[in-house]
């Protein structure tokens, strides 16, 4: 193992951590705003909203920070964390207590992070990859955005639309992070190279798009539905840039491969239980209220 990028970890977290109150802030306003009005409108009027978003451009800073000190196969996982700070802050809000279950489903998840990142070893890959590379990768990015979108808006169960919006926008957030990296870098050419790059405007159309998807996702469903789909969906999307475009790679031999993909996956499972146990926990309060 080559040593990991502390100073880009500890940026991540942060990241995390402010990624988390707004969520919570956001979620709780948009959630007021009625199906049949304008999201748009009504998440304007809250100051908790612009709060959540003051969190947010928070939290994008440090993400920047992040991935100016680290690769984005470092930076994008650790932002899983923010589930973690979220879910008990959201419980807090909503009047409920952490079961043992749900922490232990967070100690898994942090693990497995630390596997990941420990294990795996990712590299620092070439963020100038011409266009040609990015053609067919953001095909499919995009191909899997507009699916899970419609679904989404379908009249399906409000968990479910949650989790496909709060996916399709984790999604565009994982694109806005690997061309964050590139666009960073730019600004060491001046403000006219950054001006003039296409993924200047694609960073800008993914976040912009990523914000309104999640905001409809925290409007038709808990927040224990959409946020795990929000926080996994990210780093795979961001996982998928950096290793199809930006050559970011894992150093690790067939074993450590082996615990990284199993970290992985251990990842996913655990953020989707936690989900489930927060639903559950959610469902069970409101019949002991009524």
């Amino acid at each position: 193992m080559s040593g990991l990028p502390i100073a880009s970890i500890a940026c991540a977290l942060l990241a995390a951590l402010l990624f988390a109150c707004a969520a919570v802030a956001q979620q709780s306003a948009a959630a007021a705003v009625p199906e049949g009005s304008s999201l748009v409108t009504g998440i304007l009027r809250s100051p908790r909203w612009w709060a959540g978003l003051i969190g947010d451009g928070g939290g994008y800073a440090m993400q920047v920070a992040a991935l100016a000190l680290g690769s984005v196969l470092v930076v994008q996982p650790i932002l899983v964390c923010s589930l973690v700070f979220a879910l008990p802050l959201a419980a807090r809000f909503a009047g409920r207590r952490i079961n043992a279950r749900t922490w232990l489903l967070a100690g898994a998840l942090v693990a497995a992070l630390g596997v990941f990142l420990v294990v795996g070893d990712p590299t620092e890959g070439n963020s100038d990859a011409p266009l040609g590379d990015w053609v067919l990768p953001l095909a499919i990015l995009v191909g899997v955005v507009v699916a899970a979108t419609v679904a989404g808006l379908s009249r399906i169960e409000a968990h479910w639309r949650a989790l496909l919006l709060g996916a399709a926008s984790g999604l565009l957030y994982g694109l806005a992070a690997a061309v964050t990296k590139y666009v960073t870098d730019l600004f060491s050419d001046g403000l006219g190279a950054v001006l003039t790059s296409w993924q200047t405007y694609t960073l800008v159309a993914a976040g912009a798009a990523g914000v309104f998807l999640q905001q409809k996702a925290f409007q038709v469903g808990p927040i224990s539905a959409s946020l795990p789909a929000v926080t996994i969906a990210e780093p795979l999307g961001a996982i998928f840039v950096g290793m199809a475009v930006l050559d970011e790679r894992l150093r690790t031999g067939d074993l450590g491969l082996a615990a990284t993909i199993l970290a992985v996956v251990v990842m996913l499972a655990t953020a989707l239980a936690l989900s489930r146990s927060q639903v559950d926990a959610a469902e069970g309060a409101n019949s002991a209220k009524n």
